[in-house]
């Protein structure tokens, strides 16, 4: 089982440094392949549905997730039944542990 889903969101502060490329790559690799890294404050991924109310359960079912952890991803809806999913903790700007423990937890969605 992958060890960040067993992990809690932790609130960081302003002054939190963002992780390090190497930590992004070594987190990304516990991740879905689907996972990417862009402009090294963020990570997205793309997931297909059969239908919009297929696309619009599994964004509840993630919205659920980021009240629990209380770590909020950017969600967008496209194409009636695409869904982006952006993670970047916006307090600092960047990356932090808490992207990649929501990351595995909505990979388990899937």
């Amino acid at each position: 089982m992958n060890d960040l889903t067993e992990k809690k969101c932790e609130a960081c502060s302003i002054d939190t440094p963002p992780m390090k490329p190497q930590s992004i790559q070594e987190n990304l690799a516990k991740l879905h392949q689907d996972w990417s890294v862009v402009d090294g404050r963020q990570i997205s991924r793309d997931f297909t549905f059969k239908n919009f109310q297929e696309a619009i359960d599994f964004v509840n079912k993630v919205a659920g997730i980021a009240e629990d952890e209380g770590h909020h991803p950017d969600i967008y809806v496209h194409n009636y039944r695409r869904v982006l999913i952006d993670l970047m903790t916006h307090k600092i700007q960047g990356l932090s542990l808490n992207d990649f423990i929501m990351a595995a937890k909505i990979d388990k969605l899937t």
